[in-house]
């Protein structure tokens, strides 16, 4: 039987009308290397093929009866591809606004809960004969690391090869009503075990993050972000942008500064919110907070669930109007974030989402949304930035060069926007979503993240013409002060 992890469901339990729950991806393909020529029924065939053994595509949920345990996966006896994979065609001129203003349609409608939690249109017409690909995957079924792994089974290294072959996976079994409700019993009833285990845990992570704190070594904390007009009560309208920017660039930025990719795609986030706010008259005197995602992968302990992710917090530097300023700043912020994050257990987040309960977080989402409290209390975090590696070389998506992979996560009520980065062929594609109603106009920000990356780029090069030491450049320029 394959239960559902505690956090998996909550990506269940979150979800409304208004706060979708579902990960996108914009992926632009190039048919002209395809071995045949591109026509749709293929194209559709071929991901049937490939997915149709696959249990991420083909599995379903099933409840448990009162709503008493996370629901189980089963396998959709009736699964067809026909139900997942659509066909579209772009207005005239088919160009990036068309594309933006169909892709932020499609990214607020939800999933259908009683088929497997993924849909895939494809996009014809967009600039000169390129097809583009929107992915939605629920994130009950895939985090970031996990999603990326399953997309690269549709993708091949070169245009005459078969896409990698998936693992092999069994579809979870699937129990009569009795055994699944004496299950969900047994679960309920071991829950004060389960919390006696990791009461004691937990009680030594907040002691040794008040110690941080007290040091000045902790992560930024929560609940101290200030408010933004996309930091209130959502709707269930999306909008989208997408830029791409030089892999390269932001690598030569890194090396020079004795920093990070992700220091550096936070301070260039940090700089194109600021730009964006500014130009708005909303720019705050402190800095915006972000949550940072952080896989767990490799540490936890847990073999199930689809979701082994974890967060951080990061102050982005919007109020420091020096771009390496506010890269300084954030690399030395985010290696004590980076060390407070290590010192808590990988599992703590899946362990204390085991006691989500179905229908009481259900309705206590519902209950916070139509108060508006997102609007009465302190802003727990401005947004949410995720940094996804990808490979270095190009893929092809069913033979057809990928030439763009834009990637966006979820909004929630308090944050209503969301901004998601991924590395592919020398290239780091960038996904904004939000809110409409929040931000109606996307590209407003957008626009900044290379702006602002030639910005960083440019007073890297102006230090190193006058031989001053990048890592002390701000030092100096404090004592210049």
């Amino acid at each position: 039987m394959d239960r559902l992890s505690g956090l998996d469901a909550s990506f269940l339990y979150l979800e409304t009308p208004a706060q979708l729950m579902h990960v996108c991806g914009v992926i632009v393909v190039d048919p002209a290397t395809m071995p045949a020529p591109y026509s749709f029924e293929s194209l559709r065939d071929a991901i049937a093929a490939q997915v149709r053994d696959v249990p991420a595509f083909t599995k379903k949920l099933r409840r448990v009866p009162l709503g008493l345990d996370h629901p189980i996966w089963v396998r959709d006896r009736q699964f067809d591809i026909e139900r997942h994979v659509h066909r579209l065609a772009l207005p005239q001129p088919g160009g990036y606004r068309e594309l933006t203003s169909l892709t932020g349609h499609l990214a607020g409608l939800p999933l259908d809960r009683s088929r497997p939690l993924w849909e895939m249109w494809v996009i014809e017409g967009y600039d000169d004969g390129k097809v583009v690909v929107f992915l939605k995957m629920h994130h009950a079924t895939v985090d970031g690391v996990s999603g990326a792994n399953l997309l690269s089974h549709l993708c091949s290294l070169e245009a005459d090869q078969a896409p990698l072959a998936p693992p092999v996976e069994e579809h979870g079994r699937d129990v009569g009503a009795r055994e699944l409700l004496g299950r969900a019993v047994v679960s309920k009833l071991s829950l004060p075990v389960h919390a006696a285990k990791i009461l004691a845990p937990t009680g030594q992570t907040v002691a040794r993050t008040i110690g941080r704190a007290r040091a000045g070594t902790a992560m930024a904390a929560p609940l101290t972000a200030p408010r933004t007009s996309f930091n209130g009560t959502i709707t269930g309208h999306r909008s989208i942008g997408l830029c791409e920017m030089s892999l390269d660039d932001v690598r030569s930025v890194k090396s020079a500064t004795g920093t990070t990719v992700n220091d550096v795609v936070l301070a260039v986030s940090g700089g194109a919110l600021r730009a964006y706010l500014a130009e708005r008259g909303e720019l705050p005197d402190t800095s915006l907070l972000a949550s940072v995602p952080v896989s767990v992968r490799e540490h936890s302990r847990r073999s199930g669930g689809a979701n082994k992710v974890s967060s951080l917090f990061a102050r982005l530097g919007t109020d420091t109007e020096d771009p390496l300023e506010r890269l300084g700043d954030m690399a030395a912020a985010n290696k004590n974030a980076r060390e407070h994050h290590n010192a808590i257990s990988a599992d703590s987040l899946q362990d204390w989402a085991e006691f989500a309960v179905p229908r009481t977080f259900g309705l206590a989402v519902r209950a916070y949304a139509g108060l508006r409290l997102a609007e009465k209390h302190p802003v727990v975090h401005n947004l949410v930035i995720s940094n996804v590696p990808g490979p270095p070389m190009p893929l092809y998506f069913m033979g057809g060069r990928i030439a763009a992979m834009h990637p966006l996560g979820p909004v929630f009520h308090g944050a209503g926007v969301n901004i998601t980065v991924a590395s592919n062929d020398g290239k780091l594609h960038v996904g904004v979503i939000a809110c409409r109603e929040s931000m109606p106009d996307v590209d407003a920000l957008v626009r900044h993240f290379p702006l602002e990356l030639a910005r960083l780029c440019d007073a890297v090069k102006d230090l190193e013409a006058t031989a001053t030491p990048i890592r002390s450049a701000r030092s100096t320029r404090a004592r210049k002060k």
